[in-house]
Formats: C-alpha cells, sequence, structure tokens
C-alpha cells in the first residue's frame, strides 16, 4: 500500500519547481507553499495547489514548522519533500512530520541529527573508518580555543558546528587573528542557526573540496553514485561544480565512494545524501561534513548517471528498495554546472535587489536550466539570491565546458547586476580550463570579477534604444521614434556619464559618435523575450535588451549593463554629500561599530549590513569626525539610504 499520493513541497524557487515537476511526473499530486514576498514565484502556478505560509521573513514563513504542517494539513497532504536549506536539515522538522502522521522525504530524525553537529559528525566519521581532518571539538572558552589552535597548526579555520554553506566560517592564519574570528563566526552562527557552538578545523593548503553523492533504501543497500568538483568557491559558497571530479582515478573514486557509503550504513542513513570531502594533492581525503538533504548541485551527477535523484527520493520514501546495485552505476560524460546569482562581482559580490526586467534560459543539446523566476519577478532582500542553475554535458570535459560557455551567453537575465560576466572569465581562466582546482583557486585570481567599462557598442545600443521604454509598436522604427530629433544623448552608467551623437540613416539605422570614434548601428529584430539581431559596424550579432522603469538593459558578448538619461536634478531629489555611507542595496543592520562625535580613520568599519544571507562591511570613506549616524542595529535599510555622515571638509 502506497504511504502518500500527496506531495507538499516546503521550498521556494528553483528547488520547489525541480521537486513539483519530478513528482508529478510520478503521478503525484503537488502543493507549493509560498511566503507574500513569492504570491506570483513560478513554483506557485507550477503545483496543482498553494497554500501561504506567512510573511516574506523566513522565521514567520520557511521556517515555520507549525505553519508548513498546518498547510499540508489544509490540503490533505500525506508527505512532505524539503528541497535544500530552510528546513531540510532540521532533526526536528522531521520529528515533528512524523508525529503529524506525515512522510518526511528524507532520512531519519536521528541521522539528521547524528550529523548535523560537525562535531558528531566527525565522531562517526571515525568509527566507521573514514579519515578526518585535524581539529578541534571541545570546550567553548577562549581559552581552549587558543590551546588547541597551537596544536592543530595555521592556517586553520573556525566553523559552526550547527553551519553550513559558508556562515559561521573564519580563516585564520595566525594566533593573533583568533579572539576576532572566535566573535564573529559565534555572532553570525548564533544568528543564521541559534548555535553559537564552534569548532577549528587544519586548514589543507591547495586541497579540492569533493563530495560524494549517496543513495540508500531501507532495505541495507547503501550506493555512491560518483563524485563531484565544488572546489571553485569564494566566502566558502560554490559557485561551479562537475561531475566527475578531474584526475581522479577509478581507484580513488572506489575508495572515496566506500569510505562514504560505510558512514551511510553506520548511521542507518536512507534517502539522497552527500559526504564532503577534502582532496588533498598527494590523493588523500579527508572528511569535512555529510548533507543530509539534496544538493544544489545535484543535476551535474544526474547527468552524467541518468539517473533522477529526486524521483528516487520519492520511491525511497515509498519503501521501495533500489532495483540496481553498485555495479550498475556507470558515469557517462561530463558535466558542469554555474550558479547564476544578482550580485555584483566588482562590489565584492554584494546581493542585489530589484525586478528582473528580462529572463530567457538557454536551450540546446547537452543543455539544462534549472530555475524558479520569470521576467518581472521582483528579487527580494529576503532569500538567497540565486537566479538559476545553468548546466552543460558533454561527452567529456572539454565539450561540456564549451556548451557551457555557449549557455551562459544565451541565458536573458537583465534588469539587476548579475555574476554571469564573472562565470565566463572563470570559464576562460587556464589553471581552472586544465583542470588545475583547489579551493584557493578563485582567491588567488582576483582579477576575475573586477569591473570593465561598457564598450562603445553597449554605449551606440543604449543610446539607440533609449531609456524611456520599449518601441510602442512592434517594429523596430518605434524603437528609435523617441530620437528622431535629437542629436546628443547623454547616458549614466554606474558613476560614469557618457555622452553620444546620434545621426539617423535610416528606419531602424544610425551613426553613433562617442568621443572621436564612432560606429554605425542597425536593428534588424527583436524578439518577445529581448533578444535582439543588431548590425555594429557591418558585423552581426545576437545581443539582449529590457527596460526597467527609466533604465535601458543592454547586453553584448555576455556583459550587461544599466543606462539611465542623465537629467537635471528636480527640486524633490536630494544630494548625497560628501562624505555619506550609504546602502549598496536593501539589507539589515548586523552591527554598528560608531557613535557621533566619533573620530574614525580612512577604511575603519563603520558599519555591517546583511542581505541575503551574505554580510557587507562598509568603511569610511575618508577620515573624519561622525556627524550624524542613521543606522540602527537590527533594523532594515533600502539600497541608496544614508547610513553614516562625517562632517563636511570645511567644518574641520
Amino acid at each position: 500500500m502506497a504511504r502518500f499520493s500527496k506531495v507538499l513541497v516546503a521550498n521556494r524557487g528553483e528547488i520547489a519547481c525541480r521537486v513539483i515537476e519530478s513528482a508529478q511526473a510520478l503521478g503525484y499530486r503537488t502543493v507549493a507553499v509560498y511566503s507574500d514576498a513569492d504570491r506570483e514565484a513560478p513554483h506557485v502556478r507550477l503545483a496543482d495547489e498553494a497554500v501561504r505560509l506567512g510573511p516574506a521573513p523566513v522565521g514567520e514563513s520557511y521556517l515555520s514548522i507549525e505553519r508548513v504542517l498546518q498547510a499540508a494539513g489544509e490540503v490533505g497532504a500525506d508527505a512532505i519533500h524539503p528541497g535544500y536549506g530552510f528546513l531540510a536539515e532540521r532533526a526536528d522538522f522531521a520529528q515533528a512530520c512524523a508525529w503529524a502522521g506525515v512522510t518526511f522525504v528524507g532520512p531519519s530524525p536521528e541521522a539528521i541529527e547524528a550529523m548535523g553537529d560537525k562535531a558528531r559528525a566527525k565522531a562517526l566519521a571515525e568509527q566507521a573508518g573514514v579519515p578526518t581532518v585535524p581539529g578541534y571539538r571541545g570546550e567553548q572558552d577562549e581559552a581552549a580555543f587558543v590551546a588547541a589552535a597551537a596544536e592543530v597548526g595555521f592556517p586553520l579555520l573556525v566553523k559552526a558546528a550547527a553551519g553550513g554553506g559558508g556562515r559561521g566560517m573564519r580563516r585564520v592564519d595566525q594566533a593573533g587573528e583568533l579572539p576576532a574570528a572566535l566573535a564573529a563566526a559565534r555572532a553570525e552562527a548564533e544568528h543564521a542557526f541559534g548555535d553559537g557552538t564552534l569548532l577549528l578545523e587544519r586548514l589543507v593548503e591547495g586541497a579540492r573540496h569533493v563530495e560524494i553523492q549517496l543513495l540508500a533504501d531501507e532495505h541495507g543497500r547503501a550506493l555512491y553514485l560518483g563524485e563531484r568538483d565544488c572546489s571553485l568557491q569564494r566566502r566558502y559558497q560554490k559557485v561551479i561544480e562537475e561531475a566527475p571530479a578531474p584526475g581522479v582515478s577509478p581507484e580513488l573514486r572506489q575508495r572515496m565512494g566506500e569510505a562514504a557509503a560505510s558512514l551511510a550504513r553506520e548511521i542507518g542513513y536512507v534517502g539522497a545524501g552527500t559526504v564532503e570531502l577534502l582532496l588533498a594533492p598527494d590523493g588523500g581525503f579527508m572528511f569535512l561534513e555529510m548533507n543530509t538533504r539534496l544538493q544544489v548541485e545535484h543535476p551535474v551527477t544526474e547527468l552524467v548517471t541518468g539517473l533522477d535523484l529526486v524521483a528516487w527520493q520519492l520511491r525511497v520514501a515509498q519503501g521501495e528498495p533500489l532495483p540496481f546495485s553498485q555495479e550498475d552505476v556507470e558515469l557517462v560524460g561530463h558535466a558542469v554546472e554555474a550558479r547564476l546569482y544578482a550580485e555584483d562581482p566588482s562590489a565584492d559580490f554584494l546581493p542585489q535587489t530589484g525586478t528582473l526586467s528580462c529572463f530567457a534560459p538557454p536551450v540546446g543539446p547537452g543543455l539544462r536550466c534549472d530555475h524558479g523566476v520569470r521576467a518581472g519577478l521582483v528579487v527580494s532582500p529576503h532569500y538567497d539570491p540565486m537566479l538559476a542553475k545553468v548546466i552543460a554535458h558533454g561527452r567529456d570535459r572539454g565539450e561540456a565546458l564549451r556548451r557551457l560557455r555557449r549557455a551562459l551567453r544565451e541565458t536573458g537575465a537583465l534588469g539587476l547586476v548579475t555574476n554571469k560576466g564573472f562565470l565566463l572569465e572563470v570559464l576562460d581562466h587556464e589553471p581552472f580550463v586544465a583542470g588545475e582546482l583547489s579551493t584557493r583557486l578563485l582567491a588567488e585570481a582576483p582579477q576575475l570579477g573586477r569591473r570593465v567599462p561598457p564598450s562603445e557598442a553597449h554605449l551606440a545600443l543604449a543610446a539607440a534604444l533609449g531609456p524611456e521604454g520599449p518601441p510602442a509598436s512592434a517594429g523596430l522604427a518605434g524603437a528609435l521614434a523617441p530620437l528622431a530629433g535629437a542629436a546628443v544623448r547623454q547616458l549614466r552608467c554606474g558613476d560614469e556619464v557618457h555622452e553620444l551623437r546620434l545621426q539617423r540613416l535610416g528606419a531602424a539605422r544610425w551613426r553613433v559618435a562617442l568621443g572621436e570614434g564612432a560606429l554605425e548601428l542597425e536593428l534588424l529584430e527583436r524578439s518577445p523575450s529581448g533578444r535582439l539581431w543588431v548590425e555594429l559596424d557591418g558585423v552581426r550579432r545576437w545581443a539582449w535588451a529590457s527596460w526597467d522603469g527609466e533604465q535601458v538593459w543592454v547586453e553584448l558578448e555576455g556583459r550587461a549593463y544599466g543606462f539611465e538619461a542623465v537629467r537635471p536634478r528636480g527640486l524633490d531629489e536630494v544630494e548625497v554629500a560628501e562624505g555619506a555611507l550609504v546602502a549598496p542595496s536593501d539589507a539589515r543592520v548586523v552591527s554598528v561599530a560608531v557613535a557621533v562625535g566619533d573620530e574614525v580613520e580612512a577604511g575603519q568599519v563603520l558599519v555591517v549590513l546583511e542581505a541575503m544571507k551574505i554580510e557587507a562591511t562598509l568603511r569610511a570613506p575618508r577620515a573624519g569626525k561622525v556627524a550624524e549616524l542613521r543606522a540602527v542595529a537590527g533594523e532594515g535599510v533600502r539600497r541608496g539610504a544614508v547610513l553614516v555622515q562625517l562632517e563636511q571638509e570645511e567644518e574641520r
């Protein structure tokens, strides 16, 4: 007899869409849940039914166990799939589901609890014979940590015992840095997980981050489905993942896989899970942690194994035995995934908020795009800023990388700054192309992601299209009508103003001059998705364009920029004074380090903000005295709001 027939997905965004699609393919009725911020999100309409959880803050919606179970009861859902993040690794949620008579699509509460505490997980890994990273887990006073650090050695990592995703983690290179790192990591861990327990781990320089995908049933079979390389990280969060890991031999794969499977059997694990390992340059591997859920990067494993991991999670939750053995698992080809985020790489990857005015996923052989967004959707500060996962599969790594580069260029995502250009730079970075991977690769290439000014082609196209709005008519001539009598256009892009001179050569042709140079532009075709077919100085190419308020967004060759027309300041507009520190995005104030009247030095930390789980440290633009302080710890601020004002230079 079936254990369940209606599945509620206790998540949002791309993973909610992913689970709903697989569940529906197996014939299940599906239920979405949503917060007020996600009322019009794609996952809500994809499901057969949808139930409101509450306001946008996660504590009142996606993290509310009571409200999620109440939603399941309201529509008669007899199974809950947690996705990843939110409640996915909460043992108390899995237990609450059991008490409510609802099937939790995942491991037992006991297994989640065992692996949820990093210190306990390490002890269990050692019992299972899995090598572990040298470290310290014990008393939490500073003196104990200082003594333990001397034994562990430097460099080391301070990590949150209940953490994940880089939260509550700090690198420490020498003893003098330890107290501050402990304080910062503990504060972040308490805020993110409600638990400030910390541990120390020796930092293995030059190591790779490799993880083993596991799948286990309740009949004693635990299989490993190959490995993924997740070494490309920034702030300990993964950027690009691939399977199989470059340079891993069949023998090493077997040793790592068998070690991971032994840990799963040790704790009676059931469902899909991942054992994360450090792979040292000498081929030795060490246990990091076990994630008792589906991973963000699971698609690369699906593409090389041909297995639908979500479908198998549901089958295992129904009590079905795995019908294949370890010998049946075969890895075919190579797959690479890139995470497309709404973030600004040139501003220390600060999360971006705003309206996604254009979104079009790529389509083609070997391509896959998991997403939960659409054009017109507002990217809010309440949730993770990931827009999509773009994945490519090929016969080998070279073909997969070529396909992924092309897929990213053919992904339309405009209306706010994204990391798309950064991803393309990484995919062309010589050490990455050569497979010379380590967790330090991106940190050792600071040139990646630096801001590149818009090209003359970007400027010409923006000037021709104009920020006033899309063409009123379907014809391309409509796009140019607003400029029929104009000769000069001033456009602002970031802090720079560009003046261009335009001369009409035809209904949809212009000569655009910038400084001493000039080029000819013709708009040949415009699709409803925002894709353009243009001719620039005799060369035809594809571009993207969209309009958002008073901005026009233009993308060429994988680089996108937003432009707005320069106009005189109105009486109702406020000019930001010199010496002001402003919020770079909608965010929450984590801490304020100064008071009115304090003397500060240039570069001194004044305010720490948090947006979409990422902290941003704001520093004094120059030396001076704090004249005004508007930032209050715990309160929200809007993008552009003045947080700290220093005395004007003439006042000093």
